[in-house]
């Protein structure tokens, strides 16, 4: 808990906006053999931070590959989003769309302007015990918590994107190392240490 009070003073300083509250609920729905040969993935999100909860459909597409992915040290895939109505689960449940899992998703994001519009999300991922229970979500993974960098690119200038990315990442170096899904990077040597001192100073970093 110590490490993610002191990534959040750190956040705040390189950010320099004020962090938004995070509490959604994901919902995979995957579609049924009926709606075509090519199986299809889409995640319903909930905001249940908002006074009245909004909905949004998200579609993520497979990553970028080949010698120009490997090169670069964040992962670029194709996204769709699309705001929607809080009747859209039953939309897609009736167009034969079933549910493979649910998450809540609770913590805090940063959405702040550099070169390019980068967003910072930590949070606890929690599983329900029961369907749609989200008052009765527990962890996941009692004590870890993700953090994710993204950024909106285009064809066009997705390198600029990749460069602003990871120059912010590396600004976080002391306290965890970033990377994409699937590898390991093992504990930071440096954590300990950088949170303490964040702990104490109260943070005052700047980017």
């Amino acid at each position: 808990m110590k490490h993610v009070e002191a990534l959040e003073i750190l956040l705040q300083g390189l950010c320099g906006v004020k962090k938004e509250r995070l509490r959604i609920h994901e919902l995979c729905l995957k579609s049924s053999p009926n709606l075509g040969a090519v199986p299809s993935e889409l995640r319903i999100l909930c905001d249940l931070e908002q006074p009245e909860p909004t909905w949004t459909v998200r579609h993520v597409g497979g990553s970028m590959r080949g010698a120009g992915a490997e090169q670069i040290s964040v992962l670029v895939r194709p996204m769709v989003e699309s705001k929607a109505s809080k009747n859209v689960l039953r939309f897609f449940y009736a167009l034969g769309y079933k549910l493979d899992h649910e998450l809540l998703r609770v913590g805090f994001a940063f959405h702040f302007q550099r070169s390019v519009q980068i967003t910072v999300t930590v949070s606890s991922v929690n599983k329900m015990l029961k369907l749609h229970a989200t008052d009765e979500a527990v962890p996941l993974t009692p004590g870890m918590q993700l953090v994710e960098v993204t950024a909106p690119a285009t064809s066009e200038n997705y390198n600029e994107v990749v460069a602003a990315v990871t120059s912010f990442c590396e600004h976080l170096a002391p306290l965890l190392h970033l990377s994409k899904p699937g590898i390991s990077t093992g504990v930071v040597p440096t954590a300990a240490a950088a949170a303490a001192s964040l702990m104490s100073d109260g943070g005052g970093t700047t980017l």
